[in-house]
């Protein structure tokens, strides 16, 4: 078709806003909703419900919001596009099929699967597949661990495949975020899987929508512009044949849309500019950005590349028990206190080595002669892991109860003696894609294998030009986030950090100034970790990745903020040097 197809996106993840479908379809028209609800960290949700039941794995909020608005979509010829299927897209195929029956409505329901490899490791293991992690490059058979679940990243093209059929719902198990976009603008504009830059532009799309109102001005930077405070309103991409967009929301609904906030969740939870996926690689750092109208933005001239010709797959191990208690220490000597503590603990407990891991960390939230007796508090989070669940539960938690009367002074916890609990690990990894098959069930029964797009080496572009402003003068120390807004995230056990500025002369300063040296100074926590950093000028934009600072992912990591959601904030409290020059602008 010739004109835009507006996607609207009613789900950032398992668990976001149950209204948001009834609202995205009530609130204007649209043609496609879509709905995100998988990360790494739900594949091992979704397999812990089927172990309980086996008819599980998928997400089960999406049925009642598919309750809410089916009616409706099919009045209206709305397509309804989901990841919902997790582990089991035929099982939430046929519920959704008993839901319409209870309803009176008889959708065409069609599902796309072949990404689940976990039955198959053994298979792609003795091939010579060797699953080796991609940040460590530990192979997997060396960790003596059998994973629980393995899902590769499909593409789109089944999901363009399903609606090219005629279905009016689609569920699918793991394919990529950017995937619910990229299936249904091919579909609509009848594109070719060799239409690398269409696709991209799509992708682009799809990243920007994927986490819902993150993109419309929630967890935005510079919140002081989001002027209408009430929850945002969900994003919608309205994506045109050649694969650009706008990004806009309903009239009426809370949030902002704009460069900045659109510029901020292009940068979140990404690593080099070339952003790879199963359908193309969509280059970010050729992605331009302009304020259309009132909450809109249009974003153009995304340029792709052939996929490569291996697939990602998300797998997750067992890991064993974990445990943490929390230490409230008040007042003067804190660290000693802290000390103290620690060494009789681990004395009581018969010393650390028994444990295969332990975290120690001191959380300072204290200040003297603070006016309420909760500003004079510090934290000692002490977390203990283990396959062994007896040695980690109540033993380990009971035990730090014991120096309640014989320990330092003001010794009290957060929260009384705690259980053990599982936890898994997640272990990127790359399979070739010609191991992987791509399915699609047809309403009709019928099943296709999906062909996987033609692979094929990136493209090569020109290189940015440099900055043409530079500042110079006097400075001023200033927090970063005076100038610069930031974004941040987990990818796996890696942190990324986008940081973003509003201003060409602002960016300038930033490209100069913010050098790997300088931020590792910002993030004491990095000593001895790698860090890469990237450049997308069009978007006035670094990205810094930090190796491993989240350990082994989001299940597995005892930091207090495991995804890094509070990265990007932390690092614009830091204080630097800012011309001062820039720092009038604006009023700033």
């Amino acid at each position: 078709m010739s004109r835009p197809v507006r996607i609207a996106n009613c789900s950032g993840f398992y668990g976001d806003r149950l209204a948001a479908a009834r609202e995205m379809v009530d609130g204007g028209p649209i043609d496609v909703l879509t709905g995100d609800y998988l990360a790494e960290l739900t594949m091992l949700i979704l397999w812990k419900a089927r172990r309980k039941d086996p008819g599980a794995g998928y997400a089960k909020t999406f049925l009642t919001q598919v309750e809410h608005v089916l009616g409706t979509c099919l009045d209206r010829g709305v397509r309804i596009v989901a990841n919902a299927g997790g582990l089991n897209p035929p099982g939430l195929a046929a519920e959704l099929t008993a839901v319409a029956e209870r309803l009176g409505l008889h959708p065409k329901i069609a599902y796309v699967d072949g990404d689940d490899l976990v039955d198959r490791l053994g298979e792609l293991r003795a091939a010579g597949h060797d699953l080796a992690h991609l940040d460590t490059g530990r192979k997997l058979a060396e960790a003596g661990v059998e994973p629980l679940t393995a899902n590769a990243y499909l593409g789109g093209w089944g999901i363009a495949e399903a609606l090219g059929a005629g279905a009016d719902v689609v569920v699918t198990g793991r394919v990529t975020d950017a995937s619910l976009v990229v299936g249904p603008a091919a579909w609509w504009h009848g594109w070719a899987p060799t239409d690398f830059d269409a696709v991209a532009g799509a992708m682009a799309a799809g990243h920007v929508i994927e986490c819902g109102p993150q993109a419309t001005g929630g967890n935005y930077a510079f919140f002081e512009e989001v002027t209408d405070r009430r929850y945002p309103g969900f994003p919608i991409a309205e994506v045109e044949a050649d694969g650009s967009s706008v990004i806009t929301k309903h009239d009426g609904t809370g949030g902002l849309v704009s460069v900045g906030t659109v510029t901020a969740q292009l940068l979140y939870e990404i690593a080099e500019p070339a952003y790879a996926g199963p359908d193309a690689v969509a280059h970010f750092d050729t992605v331009r950005l302009e304020q259309a109208g009132p909450d809109r933005v249009r974003i153009s001239g995304t340029l792709g590349s052939p996929p490569g010709d291996r697939l990602k797959v998300a797998l997750n191990h067992d890991g064993g028990y974990r445990n943490t208690m929390t230490l409230v220490l008040t007042g003067t000597r804190i660290e000693e206190k802290a000390e103290w503590a620690e060494r009789q603990l681990f004395e009581l407990l018969g010393g650390k080595e028994q444990f295969a891991e332990v975290d120690v960390t001191l959380l300072r939230f204290d200040h003297p002669d603070a006016p309420v007796n909760a500003e004079a508090t510090a934290h000692l989070r002490i977390t203990v892991k283990d396959p062994d669940r007896a040695k980690v539960g109540r033993r380990f938690s009971n035990t730090t109860m014991e120096l309640a009367l014989g320990g330092y002074p003001g010794f009290h916890t957060t929260t009384p003696p705690s259980a053990e609990s599982g936890f898994g690990v997640y272990w990127p990894a790359l399979v070739p894609a010609a191991e992987v098959q791509h399915r699609v069930t047809l309403p009709d029964g019928t099943r296709r294998v999906i062909p996987h797009p033609p692979s094929g080496p990136p493209r090569t572009l020109a290189p940015a030009a440099e900055p043409g402003v530079v500042v110079t003068g006097p400075v001023r120390n200033v927090p970063l986030g005076t100038v610069a807004g930031a974004r941040s995230g987990d990818k796996g056990g890696n942190a990324n950090v986008g940081f973003w500025t509003r201003t060409d002369a602002e960016y300038g300063w930033l490209r100069r100034y913010l050098d790997e040296s300088r931020f590792r100074a910002l993030l004491p926590e990095a000593a001895g970790l790698e860090i890469r950093r990237f450049e997308l000028p069009d978007l006035r934009a670094l990205n810094f990745v930090v190796v491993g600072l989240l350990g082994a992912g989001v299940a597995a990591s005892a930091r207090p903020d495991p995804q890094a959601k509070g990265l990007g904030e932390y690092l614009r409290s830091r204080t630097v040097e800012v011309p001062e020059t820039l720092l009038g602008a604006g009023g700033r």
